[in-house]
């Protein structure tokens, strides 16, 4: 009888079976004491504790079980509500025997922590309504995104498409509706074939995904990962150990059925031409920022259009065959011009042009469906162009899904004559760039290829399917791959009525473009100065209205106009001629005007040299002649200039 407890006790807690789980189960409730889980970064521990502990106690009792410092404790697995260290609850006002507590380390040493996010007033919910709320809020879109103007005026709009009244098929009266007029959904497939809308609009499939009964309750846009989650404990880092919880899922490239931008509206001609002026000039390709803004494109069901008017171009080392971006340390002083004009940076613009026949004005067709219509480096580029201007969306988990920025292609048509092709890449496209999965091959610029997995980078496994020589869909591993399921077509054009944000320049001479280091193109003060005796005092503001000019004064160091543009960029917006004038009038644009003036009734900075032969036949004395009496020093940039001179050969400013 002696060994009856312990062979009671090997039963009880040796044997791990129904009866061990049963008998601990009422031995804990017997003794009025709670089993409480914790789960940590270590896995889950159960700790037992009594209902008539408090808060304090019950992180005592943690700390002591798990040999931890400076945490908290959670009642959801987000850590949204904190338990209070030092709050009075009782546990078993809070807690019941079994519930599931997320242990989450705090910066600190300290466990007695006060919650920025909660209160001792709290009023806890019970377990099943904080689990259904925590369900229901991480699928919810969220309101804290700020969207695009353009996306809050679409989301707002009915969107639904109106059809009139059928003489034939309709037998009601005016005021009735049938199946032959009532208004059509945004997504109806019948509409969009009639009227050859290839894409569905980003909005029309947002309608789509939130049309059913549950009103898109559950819709999210989640955010492709082809990176190993960081953190697993399971196993040692990558290459030495993987697995399914931290190991990112194969991708199966799809056409993208809708784009985020339908039209791509440059305000007028003359946009293109000048930036093709460059190629025409020279021979070589080109590349530039599109500014401009987004508006509502009534062609396409909850569509949305780029309007461009202006063209950025950045510093560039071009050739026939290839253009490389430089670095641009002015890029963010463009971009706080366009913002203060109402501009936003939506796009890029590129030439793929090569002369067929000078004297007709042909170019070659380089492009196709024969061909290729963007190279692997051109979607990659894209990619990474697209990945630095993310589209805000409140559907997203991470609260931005894919792009707006577009990319324009000027290259040669059918009938050889210059053509604007306008594309974006799919979001999938955008993953894989920004996870440096896709890389060009060498010698088919139509194909591109996904790395394949080292030691350095996991990469998962990338498909995409098409049909074989008998018919047949097959899945494909992408190496290689071909670019046009990554790519989505995006119209470019011209309206018939230009428009014009800025100067429209008939008779007169624009100012020179950015970063153009040819004869007759470059931007100074010569140029400047040129430029505004052209115009008369009461055109100020027309003069004044140049992207191009406003940035050069913008980033001008010679004058502090930065500081005081504010008024001039926001009467150019409103194109106000009174708040031009007011600023015509300032003490610092006079200065520049009286600098402008005194540089026209100069020879300005291209005054020729003395020829060698004339220098060096002189003596050997006049090459020690006074500097004082021959040489004068520039009071703007203090460089010291030669005596015949009368502007600065720096900064071509008069002397």
């Amino acid at each position: 009888m002696a060994c009856a407890p312990l062979l009671l006790e090997q039963f009880i807690y040796k044997k791990r079976n129904f009866v061990y789980a049963f008998v601990r189960h009422r031995l804990f409730v017997l003794c009025k004491q709670s089993l409480i889980r914790v789960q940590s970064a270590e896995g889950i521990k159960r700790v037992e504790i009594s209902p008539k502990s408090n808060l304090k106690q019950l992180y005592d009792v943690v700390q002591n079980a798990l040999k931890v410092d400076g945490f908290g404790l959670f009642m959801e697995r987000n850590f949204a509500t904190e338990l209070q260290a030092s709050g009075s609850q009782l546990v078993s006002t809070i807690l019941k025997h079994g519930d599931m507590l997320y242990l989450k380390q705090m910066a600190g040493t300290s466990t007695r922590r006060t919650s920025t996010t909660a209160m001792e007033n709290l009023t806890f919910r019970s377990a099943g309504q904080v689990s259904n709320e925590k369900s229901s809020n991480s699928t919810r879109p969220t309101n804290d995104v700020i969207e695009d103007a353009v996306d809050q005026q679409l989301l707002k709009s009915n969107g639904t498409i109106n059809r009139e009244r059928d003489a034939k098929l309709c037998h009601h009266n005016a005021n009735g509706r049938c199946v032959h007029c009532s208004p059509l959904e945004p997504y109806n497939e019948n509409y969009l074939k009639e009227h050859n809308i290839k894409h569905l609009s980003f909005h029309s499939y947002l309608r789509k995904q939130t049309s059913g009964m549950d009103h898109g309750k559950y819709f999210v846009f989640d955010d492709i990962n082809c990176r190993i989650k960081p953190g697993c404990r399971e196993h040692p880092p990558w290459p030495k150990g993987i697995c399914s919880k931290c190991q990112p899922s194969a991708i199966t490239l799809n056409r993208q059925t809708y784009r985020h931008v339908d039209n791509v509206m440059f305000e007028n001609t003359k946009i293109v031409e000048r930036f093709l002026n460059y190629w025409r000039t020279t021979g070589h390709q080109r590349m530039g920022y599109l500014y401009g803004t987004y508006e509502q494109h009534t062609d396409v069901p909850l569509g949305i259009r780029a309007k461009v008017a202006a063209i950025y171009e950045p510093p560039q080392e071009s050739s026939r065959d290839s253009i490389n971006i430089c670095p641009d340390e002015g890029a963010d002083e463009v971009d706080a011009v366009a913002k203060a004009l109402g501009l936003k940076k939506i796009g890029w613009i590129f030439t793929d042009l090569i002369t067929e026949d000078a004297s007709a004005g042909t170019v070659k067709q380089i492009r196709g469906i024969e061909t290729h219509f963007l190279t692997a480096q051109e979607c990659i580029s894209a990619g990474e162009l697209q990945n630095r201007h993310p589209n805000p969306c409140k559907y997203a988990t991470n609260g931005t899904f894919g792009s707006k920025f577009v990319t324009i292609c000027v290259t040669g048509d059918q009938t050889k004559q210059v053509h604007m092709e306008g594309y974006a890449v799919s979001a999938q496209c955008m993953a894989l760039v920004r996870d440096n999965c896709l890389i060009p091959t060498k010698d088919a610029p139509e194909l591109g290829y996904v790395r394949e997995s080292t030691d350095k980078q996991y990469v998962p496994d990338v498909f995409y399917k098409e049909k074989d020589q008998y018919g047949n869909e097959v899945q494909r591993l992408a190496r290689p791959l071909p670019v046009e399921y990554l790519l989505v077509d995006v119209p470019a054009s011209t309206p018939l009525q230009p428009q014009y944000t800025f100067t429209e320049y008939d008779k007169r001479q624009a100012f020179p473009i950015e970063n153009r280091y040819i004869d007759g193109q470059l931007q100074d003060f010569n140029a400047l100065s040129s430029y505004l005796s052209a115009w008369a005092d009461d055109e100020f503001l027309e003069a004044i209205s140049d992207f191009h000019l406003l940035v050069y004064l913008y980033k001008m160091d010679m004058l502090p106009l930065r500081q005081h543009m504010g008024p001039l960029l926001e009467a150019v917006r409103a194109r106000n001629p009174n708040k031009a004038a007011d600023f015509k009038a300032e003490e610092v644009w006079q200065l520049l005007e009286s600098l402008v003036q005194a540089s026209s009734t100069g020879s300005g900075g291209t005054t020729s040299y003395p020829s060698g032969a004339a220098t060096s036949s002189g003596a050997a004395g006049s090459d020690a002649m006074d500097l004082d009496a021959n040489t004068w020093t520039c009071n703007h940039c203090t460089f010291i200039n030669r005596g015949e001179l009368t502007s600065c050969e720096i900064c071509s400013l008069p002397r």
